[in-house]
């Protein structure tokens, strides 16, 4: 999968944390927790500085978090050791990384989607298909096209979602929600999709339902 051309560390090692790292999960994904829906064997795609990782850890899951920022990396693995928690944080593309054997139960995905072009989106979504197993979930928010302006990342519409998980997933649900943010322009809060999307019972790693 082609990187975004993004230099991520530099966000990370600047005086002020960027605008997503708000040094807590985003509300949307404590209530998914509080619900149960962050278990069993838990990726963090894009991770940042772990904060989702570290609260699918706390609600009891096995959580991998994986990103291209060795600054963000760094970061997240000493909240872990502060905050007592159990949680594996890897360098790296989505993409590259090892499945576990029966795959993830689920994908977590706060505000990686929204980073790609038309072809790493495509890339992007193969790479989950191969490492969510049949019947697991992605659990993932996206900037919306509901934001007004042109700051920030790429504004996404709800059939943009709908058309990249088309093929071995089923939209379970997508609903307006909201980011949380360090202040732009006094902004602290930016529109979103929340979306749960379901691996195909029958999928195989490619994305594609299985032949009977």
């Amino acid at each position: 999968m082609t990187t975004p051309p993004h230099d991520w560390d530099s966000s990370y090692l600047a005086d002020e944390p960027p605008p997503w790292d708000i040094g807590r999960p985003q509300p949307a994904f404590v209530t998914l927790a509080d619900r149960g829906k962050l278990s069993g064997e838990v990726l963090d795609a894009g991770c940042g500085t772990g904060e989702h990782t570290l609260l699918a850890a706390s609600s009891g899951a096995d959580a991998t978090g994986v990103d291209l920022s060795e600054a963000a990396i760094r970061a997240a693995r000493v909240k872990a050791a502060q905050r007592g928690l159990s949680a594996h944080f890897e360098v790296g593309d989505v993409a590259a990384m090892s499945r576990p054997r029966e795959g993830f139960d689920v994908a977590i995905d706060s505000g990686l989607f929204h980073v790609f072009g038309d072809d790493e989106r495509a890339d992007y979504v193969a790479a989950l298909s191969r490492l969510v197993r049949p019947g697991g979930t992605c659990h993932l928010m996206c900037f919306s096209d509901r934001q007004p302006g042109d700051w920030g990342p790429r504004r996404v519409r709800q059939i943009e979602i709908e058309e990249a998980f088309s093929r071995g997933w089923t939209v379970e649900s997508i609903q307006a929600a909201e980011f949380e943010i360090n202040p732009i322009f006094d902004i602290t809060t930016a529109s979103a999709w929340l979306a749960e999307i379901r691996r195909t019972p029958t999928a195989d790693p490619s994305g594609q339902a299985d032949r009977i």
